[in-house]
C-alpha cells in the first residue's frame, strides 16, 4: 500500500470515528438541553397552578391544548412524589382531520410526551396533578438537527477526501519525482541526476542525498572501471612475453617427462588468465557502450552458424540438439550477437552430462536455450554476478555476466528457470522474458 494511500485511510478513519462519536455526543447533549428546557416549562406551569390555589383557594379549570394536558385527581395525603416523567400525550384530531388519518386511538392519537408527577392542596383535600407536554415538535427538532449534522459531517468527509487527494499529491509530486531519477538512475551513464524543485525541507534534503550518493557511486565506478581497464591493458604484455617464452622453451627440446607437464600446466594457466583478461576487457566495453556497431542481424542464421561450429563438441559428448527456429532479425553489434549466442550454447554444453539433451527455440519473441545437468537448480540470483560458477566448472565465472550485459546493451532481458530437469536460459527481445 502506497504511504499516501495509507495516510488517506488512517486520516479517513480516524476523521469518522471522532465525528461519529462528535454526533453521539451533540446529539445527547441537544437532547438534554431540550429536555431541560421542556422540565422548565412544566415547572413554570406548576408554579402557576399553586399560585393560582393560593389566591383563589380553588383548583383552577381543567383545559387541554394541542400541546399541553392538565389533570387532577384525589389523592392520599403524602403519597404522590414528585417527579418528571416520560410518557405520552394523546392529541385530538380536528374536525375532517380524521378522515385523511389512519386511526390509532379514537377520534386522535397517542404522541411522546413529557410530564410532570406533583401534588398541590386545597383546603383539606389533596390532589394529585399531572402536566403533560407534547414532545413531538422536540423529537422533530432533534431530527432535524440530527440530519443537519449527519450532512455536515458527510460534505466534511467530502471536502477531507478531495483536499487529501489534490493537496497530498501535490505536496508528494517532488518525492516521485525523485524516485523516478532514482528508477531511471544508470551507474554507466554520463547523465546525472537532475535535482528536483521544492520547497519542503524534508524533500530538499532526499534530494541533496541522493544526488550526492548518485555522484559519489559514478566516482567510485569510474575509478574502479578505470583500474580494471587499466590492469587488463598492462597484463597483455606480460601474458605475451609468457607465452613467447614458454614458446622458446619447448624449441629447445631435451625436455624430459616431467618438464613437459610442467610446461602443459604452465600453457594451460597462461591461457586461462589470457581468457580471463579478454572476458574483462570485453566486459569494460561492453559496459562502457564503446561497442558502437549497428547491422542487422539474421538471429536464426546466427544460431544455426553456432551450431555448427561446435558440431564436433556435441559428438565428442554424445548431446543431442534439437532447434525450432524461426526468422528473427535484430539489430545491434554482431560480435556481440555471436558471444552472447556462444556463451548460451558453450554453457549448456560444459553444463551438461554425456548423452544429454539441448533444446534451442527461436521464436519472435525470446530465444530460449534449454539443457540437461544437474538435478537441481542453480542460484538464480547469483549465476549473473562476476566470478560466479560451479565447484567443477573451468569456465571464468563470466560468461554469464557478460551475456547479461550484452542483453542489457541491446535491450532485451536474460531469465534463468529450472523446470522439468531442463536448466532454461530465456533471452526476451521486448524486454520480457516469454514462458518456454
Amino acid at each position: 500500500m502506497k504511504l499516501q494511500t495509507r495516510y488517506n485511510y488512517v486520516n479517513l478513519v480516524t476523521t469518522v470515528i471522532v465525528l461519529l462519536i462528535t454526533g453521539l455526543v451533540y446529539y445527547q447533549a441537544i437532547s438534554w438541553i431540550l429536555t431541560w428546557q421542556k422540565d422548565k416549562d412544566l415547572k413554570d406551569e406548576e408554579q402557576e397552578i399553586f399560585q393560582y390555589v393560593s389566591l383563589n383557594h380553588q383548583l383552577p379549570q381543567t383545559f387541554e391544548t394541542n400541546d399541553q394536558q392538565i389533570s387532577f385527581a384525589a389523592a392520599a395525603p403524602g403519597s404522590v412524589r414528585r417527579e418528571f416523567i416520560n410518557t405520552v400525550y394523546f392529541k385530538k384530531w380536528d374536525q375532517g382531520e380524521g378522515r385523511h388519518r389512519r386511526h390509532h386511538g379514537k377520534g386522535g392519537e397517542y404522541e411522546p410526551g413529557r410530564g410532570l408527577v406533583t401534588s398541590v392542596g386545597v383546603g383539606d383535600q389533596y390532589y394529585k396533578v399531572l402536566i403533560v407536554e407534547s414532545e413531538v415538535e422536540t423529537e422533530d427538532l432533534i431530527r432535524l438537527i440530527f440530519t443537519i449534522t449527519i450532512g455536515v459531517i458527510l460534505f466534511l468527509l467530502l471536502v477531507l477526501l478531495l483536499i487529501n487527494r489534490l493537496v497530498l499529491r501535490r505536496l508528494w509530486r517532488p518525492f516521485y519525482g525523485i524516485m523516478g531519477e532514482l528508477r531511471s538512475f544508470n551507474i554507466a551513464d554520463n547523465r546525472e541526476v537532475t535535482k528536483v524543485d521544492t520547497s519542503t525541507d524534508e524533500f530538499r534534503e532526499l534530494n541533496v542525498v541522493v544526488t550526492n550518493m548518485a555522484q559519489k557511486a559514478k566516482h567510485d565506478y569510474k575509478d574502479l572501471k578505470a583500474f580494471t581497464e587499466n590492469a587488463s591493458h598492462e597484463l597483455l604484455t606480460p601474458i605475451a612475453v609468457i607465452n613467447s617464452k614458454l614458446d622458446t622453451l619447448i624449441q629447445t627440446g631435451n625436455l624430459n617427462e616431467k618438464q613437459s607437464g610442467l610446461l602443459n600446466d604452465l600453457y594451460s594457466a597462461v591461457s586461462r588468465l589470457n581468457r580471463l583478461n579478454q572476458s574483462l576487457l570485453l566486459l569494460v566495453k561492453i559496459e562502457n557502450r564503446l561497442l558502437h556497431e549497428q547491422k542487422p542481424i539474421n538471429l536464426k542464421e546466427l544460431v544455426e552458424e553456432t551450431i555448427t561450429q561446435l558440431e564436433e563438441i556435441f559428438n565428442d559428448k554424445s548431446l543431442t540438439v534439437s532447434c525450432s527456429l524461426e526468422e528473427k532479425q535484430i539489430t545491434g553489434s554482431r560480435y556481440l550477437a555471436e558471444i552472447l549466442v556462444s556463451n548460451l550454447v558453450n554453457n549448456a554444453v560444459r553444463h551438461n552430462y554425456r548423452g544429454g539433451e539441448i533444446v534451442i527455440t527461436l521464436t519472435a519473441g525470446s530465444l530460449v536455450v534449454k539443457n540437461t545437468g544437474e538435478d537441481w537448480p542453480l542460484d538464480a540470483e547469483r549465476i549473473f554476478t562476476r566470478f560466479h560458477k560451479s565447484s567443477g566448472s573451468e569456465g571464468s565465472g563470466l560468461g554469464l555476466t557478460i551475456s547479461k550485459q550484452i542483453c542489457n546493451n541491446f535491450g532485451f532481458s536474460l531469465d534463468y528457470s529450472f523446470r522439468d530437469a531442463y536448466h532454461t536460459f530465456t533471452i526476451g527481445f521486448d524486454g520480457v522474458a516469454t514462458p518456454d
